[in-house]
């Protein structure tokens, strides 16, 4: 990943297959990273929890959003 760049974030929900973020991590140029982030779902509101994030161009995670939201499909359908 070429350093240069401005890097964003794209949260990983929680619950999301290992063998999906596995694969999307093998096929684009992105590196997972940890992030503190306020959770508002169930009975967590507000709650300040540590989640998985896709770490990446803006161009190639524009792109993973797309084939994580996909493969997530696939996955629910199955």
């Amino acid at each position: 990943m070429d350093t240069d760049e401005e890097l964003y974030d794209l949260i990983i929900q929680p619950g999301v297959p290992r063998t999906i973020i596995r694969d999307i991590v093998n096929e684009y140029d992105i590196e997972i990273v940890e992030r503190k982030e306020k959770i508002n779902f169930a009975n967590m509101d507000d709650d300040i929890r540590e989640v998985l994030a896709f770490r990446g161009t803006k161009e190639v995670l524009e792109i993973v959003q797309d084939v994580l939201n996909k493969k997530l499909q696939e996955f629910i359908s199955d």
